[in-house]
């Protein structure tokens, strides 16, 4: 409901409009009547309508003087003159007042219910654009200190310019750096299990705690601390003193320290260099980024500046091929020992070495290169396993420590031993299977040796011995002899009988007589003894 009053100096003409309007009905709750603008300012200002209807002419003070006063002290409140006078004098007063409207009498119910419907809508409207203001300026303090951090961020990107920068610390009541300046960057190591129930697997929960932190470190400093959007929280210090750095330092490892100390997790802090301008700023947040970046080398929980890590400008860098051959060599082998004290070996020459963090970059992923390409040379091209590794070669940047390229390495290869095992053991398994398909088929061939079968599987005499026993239990030779004097137990055994010399001709013996102790060596009884005792066996 809205608020209306009615002004006129004439009773009738007051209690006739009352009257005919039925002001709920069109949204309105009447809220009294005056006799003059004097009167009617008092009430105005006490009751605050949202509409007033007012005469013009009336004693002590007339309708347009009213106006005035309403329009300085009540600016809301909408004032619509109704009167008889439609001189042009009084228009241009009124709307010089930005009197609302300007009603000619008389005015007839119909045509003021009109007025009022329409007015209403109006009141309507800007009742909705005033809350929808004061939403958008509740949400704007809600959102002010992330508007905050993203001027600050911008500030150390360096996009955006000195006026603007000006007018957003005055905006966000921020006290203006002082050169010479120094960004410091804190970073959330990776997590292990343990750390990650602790804090709820929330990285948003972690990086507020390192930020609370270093806020309490800096709190006697003049530093203006904040969040980025890739997670890491920045300190900008201001006012450095000419022989501070040792102080900068020990700043970082106070927040390192008690990051670790209180909330059971590790940051890496990368210090920028010092500059001299707000302008310089970004340079020294890239400092300290490139500092981050060290930990690939160093490992992480440490505080790193980046004017300790500065490398000659040449350099020598010549490839591993001895490593390379040597790791190749072990991988064959299957040795796990071996492979780890390779890989230990070069992720400690990399660690100890003077080349640039770009350099060691490439060294790392040439060496797992060649790492893949070892096992794709000796186990092939084909499998879900060796396309897994060629994605990671080609995301590097997911290893953040070379910690973390020394697991990955001593994982593979030993993944790759297993597999080298499982294709050696499923091959030498289809080479004894061949070989005894082959005994199977020419075992009858008296003139059958070790070699004609070395020959069919392409292998060497003590090395096919050797993986036949393996796999069989038995000598090649003693196979063979098994397979012959079972298939000469069953000929013994036929009907008609059939001739012991013939039997020993068909299972590979020319000499009976040979045939003959070999069988009772290795039955216990002669071939003739096997045949008698078979054939006195009762039948079913």
């Amino acid at each position: 409901m809205y608020k209306i009053m009615l002004v006129d100096d004439e009773a009738e003409v007051r209690e006739a409009i009352r009257e005919s309007i039925d002001w709920p009905r069109h949204g309105y709750e009447f809220a009294g009547s005056c006799a003059n603008g004097a009167e009617a300012l008092g009430a105005i200002l006490d009751i605050r309508p949202d509409l007033v209807l007012s005469d013009i002419c009336m004693p002590l003070m007339d309708g347009i003087e009213m106006t005035k006063h309403v329009a300085r002290a009540a600016p809301d409140t909408k004032v619509v003159i109704l009167t008889g006078h439609d001189e042009f004098d009084y228009a241009q007063q009124a709307l010089r007042l930005k009197v609302h409207d300007f009603v000619v009498k008389p005015i007839t119910p119909r045509e003021l219910r009109a007025l009022l419907d329409r007015i209403k809508l109006e009141l309507d409207r800007e009742a909705e654009e005033r809350e929808s203001m004061a939403r958008l300026r509740e949400q704007l303090q809600e959102s002010l200190p992330l508007l905050k951090e993203r001027f600050l961020e911008c500030l150390v990107q360096g996009s955006i310019g000195e006026e603007e920068a000006e007018r957003k610390f005055a905006y966000f009541g921020l006290a203006k750096p002082i050169p010479p300046l120094v960004a410091i960057s804190v970073d959330i190591d990776q997590l292990d299990d343990h750390s990650r129930e602790r804090w709820e697997n929330n990285p948003e929960l972690q990086r507020y705690a390192a930020y609370k932190i270093a806020l309490e470190a800096t709190e006697h400093r003049s530093a203006l601390v904040f969040r980025t959007k890739e997670e890491r929280v920045v300190a900008l210090l201001s006012g450095i003193a000419e022989d501070s750095d040792e102080d900068i330092v020990q700043l970082s490892e106070t927040i390192r320290r008690s990051v670790e100390k209180y909330m059971k997790f590790t940051v890496t802090v990368g210090v920028g260099t010092r500059c001299a301008s707000l302008g310089e700023l970004p340079c020294s947040y890239e400092a300290s980024l490139s500092a981050l970046d060290y930990r690939f080398l160093l490992g992480n929980n440490r505080v790193i500046r980046l004017q300790d890590l500065e490398r000659p400008a040449s350099f020598s860098c010549p490839p591993d091929y001895e490593w390379n051959r040597k790791f190749a060599s072990a991988l064959k082998t299957g040795t796990h020992r071996e492979t780890h004290q390779l890989i230990e070996q070069f992720i400690g020459q990399l660690k100890s070495s003077s080349l640039p963090l770009e350099v060691c970059y490439v060294r790392t992923q040439s060496m797992m290169i060649d790492t893949v390409n070892s096992i794709r040379e000796l186990l092939g091209d084909g499998g879900d396993w060796l396309r897994q590794l060629g994605a990671a070669l080609q995301n590097i940047d997911g290893f953040h420590r070379l910690e973390d390229v020394e697991a990955w390495l001593k994982n593979i290869s030993g993944e790759a031993i297993r597999l080298i095992a499982e294709r050696r053991s499923d091959l030498s398994q289809l080479q004894v299977r061949s070989a005894i398909e082959y005994i199977e088929q020419r075992y009858q061939e008296e003139s059958l040796s070790l070699m004609d079968i070395c020959n069919h599987v392409h292998m060497s005499k003590s090395y096919f011995s050797t993986l036949f026993k393996q796999h069989t239990g038995q000598t090649m030779m003693e196979y063979v002899t098994r397979i012959r004097l079972e298939t000469a137990k069953t000929l013994l055994q036929a009907e008609p009988p059939i001739k012991t010399y013939d039997i020993a001709a068909s299972v590979g013996y020319g000499d009976p007589q040979y045939f003959s102790v070999l069988f009772k060596k290795h039955v216990g009884v002669t071939p003739t003894e096997f045949r008698d005792a078979a054939t006195k066996e009762p039948t079913a």
